[in-house]
């Protein structure tokens, strides 16, 4: 089979490798779409991500979804955690310290033809979605979990800090909510500004944090809660200045820096809550549920496919940032 490793910056090579083999417990899955997450493009045009940097040739690509040996389409959950420590026991999968997830660095994601997965973290596909659909159900379970740490009241005021594909699910969610939106990004992408607005939200073009206060204005009091999904200290200061003393800012974005910031006397003056997202917990169940029911449109989220074969083409168009989400179908 054909598989994409990634042995260092910038460095992805295609490689001819036997078809894995199912071991107890698993399933083999053909990968029939994979989407390039913004931690993708981190491994590639930095070679880690913060500390953590490439130790072996590994294969990228967390969300994706497929057809297993025996015709089932499903999504794969790129989460294996161990259901075992105080963290699984508890309820919260997603801070498992010895959890294995796809794409990781130390273990094998889905940017290749086969995989070998648990059966138990493939979730059953309706035939009214697509392959792509079932690939997007994990950056909307990403948006789903950052929202339930939100806790978003109906109609509050919420502020996306980056339009990205997760800014503009988490937008599309908030919306459900009757929330009064708010979304921030570059201005030197104008197609994100365009998606956000096309959602319903008041757009502000991103002025390294100085977009706060105009967000804090139009808002009223200023924002009920701020979700950042940028990975800039930047877009941290503007979402701790949009909002209104007492609010909720989640941290979404993954930073290329190992450190993040923000002006801790306003952020202490207004008696801030941070909570910071990692990953999701059980919300496949949920994502699946809206999508299928047509709440949230996840088809309108991807704008570029490439074959396997255009690997680099389709890094390369990621990297840029001139669309949205880029899909690899192998």
């Amino acid at each position: 089979m054909r598989v994409a490793r990634l042995h260092g910056r910038a460095d992805l090579r295609l490689h001819d490798e036997q078809r894995p083999v199912a071991g107890p417990g698993e399933t083999l899955v053909r990968v029939k779409a994979v989407g390039l997450c913004g931690s993708d493009l981190h491994w590639f045009a930095e070679g880690g991500i913060g500390e953590v940097r490439v130790k072996r040739a590994f294969v990228l690509g967390h969300e994706f979804s497929g057809v297993t040996e025996d015709g089932r389409r499903v999504a794969v959950d790129p989460a294996i955690p161990c259901r075992e420590c105080d963290c699984c026991l508890g309820g919260h999968p997603n801070l498992c310290e010895d959890v294995l997830f796809a794409g990781d660095g130390a273990f094998d994601g889905g940017l290749g033809e086969w995989v070998a997965w648990p059966e138990r973290c493939l979730v059953p596909l309706p035939e009214s979605l697509s392959d792509a659909d079932g690939a997007m159900l994990e950056p909307l379970g990403i948006g789903l979990h950052a929202v339930d740490l939100a806790h978003l009241r109906t109609g509050a005021r919420v502020g996306v800090f980056g339009c990205g594909p997760i800014g503009l699910l988490i937008l599309q969610i908030a919306r459900l909510a009757g929330a009064r939106l708010f979304a921030t990004d570059l201005a030197s992408r104008p197609h994100r500004l365009e998606a956000a607005r096309a959602l319903g939200a008041e757009v502000f073009a991103a002025e390294e944090g100085r977009e706060g206060k105009a967000i804090r204005d139009a808002a009223g009091a200023g924002l009920d809660v701020a979700l950042e999904t940028a990975g800039e200290n930047a877009a941290v200061d503007a979402a701790v200045d949009a909002v209104r003393p007492g609010a909720r800012v989640v941290l979404v974005g993954i930073p290329s820096d190992v450190r993040t910031s923000f002006v801790a006397g306003t952020a202490r003056r207004k008696g801030l809550t941070f909570a910071l997202a990692r990953r999701m917990g059980h919300v496949y169940p949920r994502a699946l549920d809206l999508v299928a029911r047509g709440l949230v449109d996840v088809r309108s989220v991807v704008s570029h496919r490439f074959p396997l074969e255009e690997i680099g083409a389709a890094f390369e168009a990621a990297s840029q940032r001139t669309g949205l989400k880029v899909v690899i179908e192998p």
